[in-house]
């Protein structure tokens, strides 16, 4: 039977579809005949070359593509872009200006405005890179983007109204719990259904590579981070991260997985990154430390190695790693103290000779750039804070990595091509290179890229958050939710013996002070419901004060304040270490260290990061007191407390004043009303331990999970790794 072929036109590219052979996408590029099939003739030479032949394994075709590239061309392709936020389907300049002149291929993409809009600029990206030398396409990728934060229905995308969302209707984008909500409802099945949807959702919007999942194991419960980790527990990690990879990254019907629905997974944080000493975290030096008291660092590889690694489908292994920030203090035999993405212990000795990765390895974002003091986030540079901009990047490629995460330009990459010719010599230069070219190659082959790199922005509209796949995060979401109390049945609560009678609820105005941010910006103090009276309308009647009510509904987040460190300005004179409080009324750390097992910046006069005899007070103190002035307001009446939980919290300051508590991590108010109302009984369970006191956070070890007193409350219960009540 002779190969038809139809042709079909789009808005600035062509569809040549073929009975012999995949989809071909172009709009630039010529095509070529051979044996009556067709294929794209990218490098404009008039004959087919290996790369583009699509008859042939990945792999040879990476190969023959890299022996191609110029030093530049290869030197682009191992720098990813910083985010970029689309607002239209038009390239600015300075995209213009990376895909071309800085060779750039790889590119992180953060708010879209709208699925149509974010589908036509990916087409004009791909369009754009199609025109140049060798037409090599984009592997546009994204970090998670379909949670809920917890408020609302709105998150990446910010044209939506800023409220509740109707759970059996669409959105611009499904939405599930946070990954730590993910861990909380234990269920494989909804860890795949995940996959399979995002990863639809992201092809759909000419995204191809996803920078996650988090494995990281949280074994430290005052981590800023651990809300995107799935618990603390290795081997829930591990399971986790298998699903998730295999449902991400296996195209339905393909011999080795991989095709166009496939998307790429980079894990992350190689070799894990929960155990910053004393909670702190890497993204800024004062957090630089991961250390290991319990001498448990083979713990945090394990979600890697018995899961992201030896995935049950096809693609067989995760594409993608990411080492994080942190320095793995003490564990280099070599006695080196350096970044992990700096670490040839870490990157070349351990996961790639040990445990046989043969995947891209991309460092996090920034670690090549320069950086100021200890309490700002702009470089990550750790233990080559005193090098050049080449020098960092040749101590990266020394280490093995491929690809270095945040930067734009590649100047200071070919200089350290330069500093590696005359280190080893220009044969070792080239090859070194050229294998960190082929492994990058292969992630953009297999998923089916140089063949049909285009996608349809009505279909975007019509894929990205349809009414399935938002019904099925929606799910996910009421599956997330913990019941941790639920004293004399307070839930659900249900209408009395008159049917037509609605209970009446009071929900006191939340005061939320000034603070810091996640990344130490200051937040403005303001009011808020969080239960929309509109919404909580659709439940319950309405009660204007704590008299008229049935029960009250209260609504807090969890302790937060200073991140570890008090700045220059804050009262103080000069900076220091602080601690990290889970509760909310003032803490004194007599239980920390007196010396720290880590410490040295050249910014810093000491290398000793103790906070012993600090007080911390949290900024959302208030919530506490909310929560105890309700139950006086209440008298006896049920007073049911929600916590949006973004990592473990001390009850006792709470507890004894709710009947009920419904953990939130990361999930809508309609999907917490639902459970409230008898709607959906509870299922989830705690991915992490919740501790009696900070006493026992202090003198449980960073590295170890499962190690601190828990709390127990009223009726009995204590708040350990899985539990959970139902009705």
């Amino acid at each position: 039977m002779p190969n038809e072929i139809r042709l079909e036109e789009h808005d600035g590219y062509t569809l040549a579809i073929q009975t012999k052979g995949p989809v071909l996408g172009y709009s630039s590029a010529p095509t070529i005949m051979v044996n009556d099939m067709m294929f794209k003739d990218l490098n404009r030479s008039g004959v087919l070359e290996p790369y583009e032949d699509w008859r042939l394994p990945a792999k040879k075709r990476a190969a023959d593509l890299a022996s191609r590239m110029s030093v530049e061309q290869i030197c682009g392709l191992m720098v990813y872009s910083s985010s970029i936020t689309v607002d239209e389907p038009e390239l600015s300049e300075k995209q213009i200006e990376f895909l071309t002149e800085d060779n750039v291929r790889h590119v992180l993409v953060a708010g879209i405005s709208s699925p149509g809009a974010g589908a036509a600029w990916a087409n004009k990206v791909q369009a754009l890179c199609e025109s140049l030398p060798l037409g090599i396409p984009a592997n546009n990728s994204t970090d998670p983007r379909n949670y809920t934060n917890g408020k609302t229905n709105t998150s990446t995308y910010n044209h939506e109204p800023d409220g509740e969302f109707d759970p059996d209707g669409t959105s611009s984008i499904s939405r599930w719990p946070r990954e730590i909500g993910m861990g909380a409802t234990f269920d494989m099945d909804v860890i795949r259904r995940h996959g399979e949807v995002v990863s639809a959702e992201y092809r759909a919007l000419g995204l191809t590579t996803a920078l996650s999942p988090q494995i990281d194991i949280a074994t430290d419960p005052r981590w800023r981070r651990f809300y995107g980790t799935f618990s603390e527990d290795p081997q829930l990690n591990a399971a986790i991260a298998r699903e998730y990879c295999d449902a991400f990254q296996t195209t339905p019907g393909s011999k080795d997985g991989w095709g166009n629905q496939s998307v790429n997974c980079m894990v992350k944080h190689w070799p894990g990154g929960g155990s910053g000493e004393g909670g702190r975290d890497a993204h800024f030096s004062l957090g630089k430390y991961a250390v290991y008291p319990g001498g448990n660092f083979g713990l945090g590889l394990i979600p890697f190695t018995e899961g992201a690694f030896k995935l049950r489908g096809k693609t067989k292994t995760a594409s993608a790693v990411m080492p994080y920030y942190t320095i793995s203090y003490g564990q280099d035999a070599s006695g080196e103290n350096v970044g992990n993405g700096f670490s040839k212990y870490i990157i070349q000795d351990l996961l790639r000779d040990k445990y046989g990765f043969e995947g891209v390895v991309c460092t996090d974002w920034g670690i090549v750039k320069d950086y100021t003091v200890a309490w700002t986030h702009t470089g990550t540079p750790w233990g080559m804070e005193t090098a050049s901009l080449a020098e960092r990047r040749l101590k990266a490629f020394e280490a093995g990595c491929d690809q270095l995460g945040g930067v734009y330009d590649n100047g200071p990459s070919l200089e350290a091509y330069k500093l590696w010719e005359e280190k080893y010599g220009a044969e070792s230069a080239r090859e070194r290179f050229e294998l960190s070219a082929r492994r990058l190659l292969l992630n953009i082959f297999r998923v089916g890229l140089f063949e049909n790199p285009y996608v349809d922005p009505v279909k975007a509209d019509e894929i990205v958050g349809c009414k399935e796949f938002v019904a099925a995060g929606y799910d996910a979401q009421l599956r997330s939710i913990v019941m941790l109390k639920n004293h004399g049945g307070a839930i659900p609560v249900l209408p009395g013996t008159n049917r037509a009678s609605r209970p009446k609820v009071w929900e006191p105005l939340r005061h939320v002070p000034s603070g810091l941010t996640h990344w130490m910006k200051p937040i403005e103090e303001y009011d808020e419901y969080p239960f929309s009276h509109e919404l909580l309308s659709k439940y319950f009647d309405i009660a204007e004060t704590p008299d008229e009510a049935d029960f009250a509904l209260v609504s807090i987040k969890t302790p937060y304040g200073h991140w570890g460190y008090i700045q220059p300005g804050e009262g103080e004179s000069e900076g220091h270490y602080h601690p990290i409080s889970l509760q909310w009324g003032p803490y004194t750390a007599e239980y920390a260290r007196e010396v720290s097992l880590a410490g040295g910046d050249p910014s810093e006069s000491s290398s000793n990061r103790s906070y012993r005899g600090r007080t911390e007070y949290s900024s959302n103190e208030p919530d506490m007191y909310m929560v105890q002035e309700t139950r006086k307001a209440m008298g006896d009446k049920p007073v049911i407390l929600v916590v949006h939980v973004d990592r473990p919290f001390v009850p006792a300051e709470v507890e004894p004043y709710a009947d009920a508590i419904l953990l939130s991590f990361g999930v809508c108010n309609n999907a917490l009303l639902d459970v409230m109302s008898g709607k959906f009984t509870p299922v989830g369970k705690l991915p992490c331990q919740l501790p009696a006191d900070m006493r026992t956070v202090e003198e449980q070890f960073e590295d170890t999970p499962h190690d601190m007193r828990c709390y127990t409350d009223a009726d009995g219960n204590t708040y350990d790794f899985a539990f959970g009540l139902k009705y």
